[in-house]
């Protein structure tokens, strides 16, 4: 399964920081409105993207889910070829999943706007408590990678692998290979890996951990350099 998108929370402040990452040479999309009620800008690349979410500043958080994330690296997003089926399949394997739900907000096009609409999948219980996951499948991709919003200043072009920090990094990177319908390779340095179909997660023991987090992110450039994604909160 491919990954899709890595979240960046800003909670009730993406209007304030947004632009330090486009000081840092990132092209943000405009701001978009879902129809439940948060607001995001996105890092579109090549084959997925880094999601800046939050809510207006100002007025109470507008889902449930997002309402006490931390600001910083917050949520790991896969894209199911069909959410109904990934759905089904997630509760055939024992998983506390919630029915598919439709996400929609109009974007800018050439010709004006259009609806930008997606189908996701989230847990009623996260399957590896500390990590937010979910899964969103496309339904009008044409308005997520438009050319027009696809190229940084800073030459940034693709997100090349995340690292997740876990205590029992076995356990996570056999749960995420489950969820991902991936297989995991244990490495020499005690991390477990594993290689989606456009990018590599690796999961990474920290004994002093109580809890997974996501510790970092990997962008891959033109000049074919490898940078971690740093930004500036």
């Amino acid at each position: 399964m491919d990954f899709d998108h890595l979240v960046l929370m800003m909670r009730d402040q993406l209007n304030d920081r947004a632009p330090r990452l486009q000081k840092d040479g990132f092209h943000l999309t405009e701001v978009s409105v879902h129809n439940l009620g948060s607001i995001n800008q996105l890092i579109t690349l090549e084959s997925s993207y880094i999601e800046l979410l939050g809510w207006p500043a100002g007025q109470p958080p507008a889902r449930k889910e997002i309402a006490e994330q931390a600001l910083g690296l917050d949520a790991l997003v896969f894209r199911p070829r069909n959410a109904g089926d990934t759905y089904e399949q997630l509760l055939r394997a024992g998983f506390e999943v919630n029915p598919v739900q439709r996400l929609e907000r109009l974007v800018p096009t050439p010709t004006g706007t259009g609806m930008a609409r997606f189908d996701t999948v989230r847990f009623a219980r996260q399957p590896i408590p500390g990590l937010r996951i979910y899964y969103c499948q496309h339904l009008t991709p044409e308005y997520i990678w438009d050319e027009s919003v696809m190229h940084h200043e800073n030459g940034a072009q693709s997100l090349h692998d995340i690292t997740v920090k876990a205590p029992d990094a076995r356990s996570v990177a056999s749960t995420l290979a489950v969820l991902t319908e991936g297989r995991v390779q244990a490495a020499a340095d005690g991390s477990h890996v594993l290689d989606l179909p456009n990018l590599r997660l690796r999961v990474l023991p920290d004994p002093s951990l109580s809890a997974p987090v996501i510790w970092q992110a990997v962008l891959g450039y033109r000049d074919g350099t490898l940078r971690p994604f740093a930004p500036p909160l």
